[in-house]
């Protein structure tokens, strides 16, 4: 069949055949007024014979608006993508989702987006949204519609690109470019992923016949023929990349041994030769698990078709490359930490090459028979808690067999150096047989001998007339990895892998080097030995002149601030209806309407779900960035950039950058200085004392765990004893006694008069170590007051008694007017009122039933408070 057919000229013909089978006209709506209600209708559509089942979403109003269309997963459905929908409809376009043909309701066979059936749906699918009154169009039968999905959903967006020039724009995510490359890398079977893909489908008979017999005709002989390759290339968005000419968002995951960095990397480069705009986000997780960073990417995916589809000039779309960064893990629930590093063009995965000499002698392995014990890297299908995980916080999980493997060890690494990409070696191969298959992989060795290997990755290749011997370039997984000064870099060439199929007859292998290794480090940080850098001593000068030229031209560009008021001198804190829109949105908010207020002495709890729009007040606080409306007073002054009163205001947020070779005191003198303030305003004893860091502070920060570094950064901000202090997520990277301390910390530091305020997730310590607390969600106050009253509001009250309380008088109890029921526990009564109930009238209901009261108190925790004041939104 011609592909050019699904085009745009053929619109009517392809339109003629969609039928709508079933309307269900099933609407759905937010009950709030803040965000607008959203409509869904579900129909299955017959598309050429083929049951596919779909849902629209849109909001009220009569205006046109662009489409997005959204895929789901592999073995998923269009429900997996429902709240993605919402949000956009929300957004303010019309969206469509759908099961791909063979999964959820939708019938017909799975098969691996075929151009002839899931290809060919998706332009059936706008032709239908170009015959809806709520969607804008570029001309008759042609929508503005963007297209985006993760995993096979990914790989939709980019082939409805290559095949159908109605597409305006994509964000395509963890998916592939080339499945042919993905399943059989270097000619090698992918085996484990393979029956992953077969399995979670339902079985070979859930896909086309050729399909199924391609894999079975793999999966027994352990080795892709070319039928193969050219099947799953044919099905690529490869195959069509010279005409993919549309803006495309990239999101690729770096823990992901199905589809790894190096297919968004082709992607990336075949798309920008075509003219088009193309941004590349590198995440922390991937098909081995990890964090999806899901809100975020979803965030960055509505920018992207904000400016590319609804022409908004001012949509933030991000950097043109970015990749995310593991810090360290929270204490309690074990989630990683977080942080990001852009760069104004994206590297690619060579380039900035940094050679480092590998030694070893020429070396013998073998292949055992049956390629068994195979070695272990990554397990897929893992989930959550795969071993990529643990390996990107330097947990090694690699398991080689003696005597199936070569290594090459560099010397220790002099500084730390930043891997950004793909690292190179030749290598020189000779074999018993005429094929040998290798599995490289290039290990992070620490001081004490442990090895990391970085997101499990691990490049397999075959090595065809290998009996003669052979060189060899291997190129080895892409990463983004920071080597720590003193560590080893080991390359490891290996006979088996468990993930892949390696040939069952024995051999001997013989590898040696012929190249240094070639490391990418295109983001790397270097920061070099003692004699310190000379910006080290001319930085706080440098600062105060800045300070000096930013205050003077403030002075020429700015309005005058708000004079001080002063019945609130004695105030530390005072928001007055604030407000922060969003960069791209005139009637969408972050923060909205905010008024409270902090006095001295208070530890105040900032908290509510991710979104709330704690951050951005944080921001506004701090004069980081400037509200639409209302305004900020801190000791009765307004708070603008540069305002003198925040000099009086210290912050932790998201951690603070130090000079890895300095110790801690020394990082601690050297910020003040930067600050051009007199040494002895510093109060730097008494800083580090409630601190507590103790000796740790003669050490170099180099030497410093993840918990250490955030008492350290504490400490920064307790630097000069500000008289209020705030913190966000002060608790990340300690472990539980760590905890503890912090919270001792903050209590003795608001004890002397002074003000804190903490923005944290881990409740528990909110209730135990604040005074006070502010509830947001949706940028909205929903509670303020004393940790004890919002505790203490809820429905259920714990009853102490003098001695044990009778069954009888529990019946007699929970038999009373406003009580909803009443259970003994051990000393007393657990009582739950209705609404008409009240602790006041419980009480004299107890006394009249000679019920021997001791105490009567809430039973419930903050998190139960938390979870009843914002509902669905945690």
């Amino acid at each position: 069949m011609d592909l050019r057919r699904l085009r745009r000229p053929r619109w009517i013909a392809a339109a003629a055949s969609v039928v709508v089978l079933a309307a269900a006209g099933t609407w759905t709506a937010a009950a709030s007024d803040d965000p607008p209600p959203v409509h869904r209708a579900d129909q299955i559509m017959s598309i050429d014979g083929v049951r596919i089942d779909t849902s629209y979403f849109t909001t009220n109003g009569t205006e046109r608006r662009p489409a997005v269309l959204l895929g789901h997963g592999f073995g998923g459905s269009k429900n997996d993508v429902r709240q993605q929908a919402e949000d956009l409809a929300r957004d303010g376009y019309a969206v469509l989702t759908w099961s791909a043909r063979g999964f959820g309701r939708s019938t017909g066979k799975v098969g691996l987006n075929d151009p002839d059936a899931e290809v060919k749906d998706v332009s059936r699918l706008i032709d239908w949204l170009a015959r809806q009154p709520q969607v804008r169009l570029d001309k008759p039968g042609d929508p503005r519609v963007g297209v985006a999905g993760a995993s096979y959903g990914g790989a939709i967006s980019l082939l409805a690109a290559g095949h159908d020039d109605r597409v305006d724009a994509i964000a395509p995510s963890i998916t592939y470019w080339n499945l042919s490359d993905a399943l059989f890398p270097n000619g090698v079977f992918k085996k484990l992923w393979a029956g992953i893909f077969v399995n979670s489908a339902g079985g070979c008979d859930k896909f086309e016949p050729q399909i199924c017999a391609m894999y079975e005709r793999v999966a027994q002989s352990g080795t892709p023929d070319a039928q193969a390759e050219r099947m799953l290339e044919e099905r690529s968005p490869s195959a069509v990349a010279q005409n993919i000419k549309v803006p495309t968002l990239l999101v690729q995951g770096q823990t992901d041994s199905l589809f790894p960095l190096n297919q968004a990397d082709q992607a990336a480069k075949a798309i920008r030769a075509n003219g088009a705009p193309v941004d590349v986000d590198w995440i922390a997780g991937g098909h081995d698990g990890g964090d999806l960073e899901t809100s975020r990417v979803q965030s960055r995916v509505a920018g992207w078709f904000d400016r590319y589809l609804k022409d908004d000039k001012s949509a933030d779309t991000g950097p043109a490359f970015r990749v995310t960064r593991t810090l360290g893990t929270d204490t309690g629930d074990g989630e990683t930490r977080l942080t990001g590093v852009t760069a104004d063009t994206y590297p690619g995965l060579e380039g900035d090459d940094h050679r480092i000499a590998l030694t070893g002698r020429e070396q013998d392995f073998s292949n055992p028979a049956g390629a068994s014990p195979p070695a272990v890297s990554a397990l897929p299908g893992l989930g959550g808690g795969g071993l990529s995980q643990l390996s990107s916080l330097g947990v090694g999980v690699s398991l080689d067999f003696p005597g199936q493997y070569a290594a090459f060890e560099s010397a220790p690494v002099r500084d730390d150096l930043r891997i950004t990409g793909s690292p190179t070696v030749t290598v020189h191969v000779k074999s018993t047989t005429d094929d040998a298959v290798l599995f490289a992989k290039l290990y992070d060795v620490g001081a004490n001998g442990g090895q990391t290997l970085p997101s499990q990755l691990v490049e397999p290749l075959r090595v065809e007339g290998a009996k003669a011997g052979k060189d060899v370039t291997v190129t080895l997984p892409a990463i983004d990895h920071d080597i720590e000064d003193g560590h080893r870099l080991r390359l490891v060439l290996a006979s088996t892998d468990l993930g892949y199929a390696s040939p069952a007859a024995p051999a001997t292998y013989s590898v040696s080097l012929k190249s240094d290794l070639q490391v990418p480090t295109a983001l790397s940080e270097k920061i070099t030995q003692a004699p310190l850098p000379a910006w080290v001593w001319w930085l706080p000068l440098a600062g105060a002149v800045l300070a000096l030229i930013l205050v003077a031209t403030g002075r020429r560009r700015t309005t005058a601030p708000a004079a001080p008021e002063p019945e609130l001198a004695e105030v530390p804190l005072q928001i007055t209806d604030l407000s922060k829109r969003y960069a791209r949105s005139a009637d969408r908010y972050a923060v909205r309407d905010l008024s409270f207020r902090v006095d001295k002495g208070q530890v105040l709890g900032l908290l509510g779900p991710n979104g709330a729009g704690k951050t951005t007040t944080l921001r506004m606080l701090m004069g980081l960035i400037k509200p639409d409306g209302g305004e900020v007073r801190v000791f009765g002054h307004a708070i603008a950039p540069g305002a003198p009163v925040l000099s009086r205001v210290g912050a932790f947020v998201e951690g603070a950058g130090f000079l890895p070779h300095l110790s801690g005191r020394e990082n601690l003198e050297l910020y003040w200085r930067a600050t051009g303030r007199p040494p002895e305003d510093a109060h730097l004893e008494e800083a580090l004392e409630i601190a507590g860091l103790g000796d740790a502070l003669s050490r170099a920060v180099r030497t410093y765990s993840q918990g250490m570094r955030q008492r350290l950064a504490i400490a920064q901000a307790m630097l000069g004893l500000p008289d209020l202090l705030i913190l966000d997520e002060p608790t990340n990277g300690l472990d539980p006694p760590q905890i503890r301390e912090m919270r001792e910390v903050m209590i003795r530091y608001a004890a002397a008069g002074r003000t804190v305020i903490v923005s944290s997730h881990l409740l528990s310590e909110v209730e135990q170590s604040c005074t006070h607390l502010v509830v947001m969600d949706h940028g909205k106050l929903v509670q303020a007051g004393p940790v004890a009253e919002i505790v203490g509001s809820g429905d259920t009250l714990l009853v102490g008694t003098a001695v044990a309380v009778e069954q009888p008088v529990a019946e007699k109890v929970a038999a009373l007017p406003g009580v909803a029921s009443a259970i003994t526990t051990d000393g007393g009564l657990l009582v739950r009122l209705d609404a008409d109930g009240s602790a006041a009238q419980l009480v004299a209901d107890l006394v009249r039933l000679e019920v021997p009261v001791a105490a009567v108190g809430p039973h419930r925790r903050l998190e139960d408070a938390f979870l009843t004041l914002i509902g669905d939104s945690a």
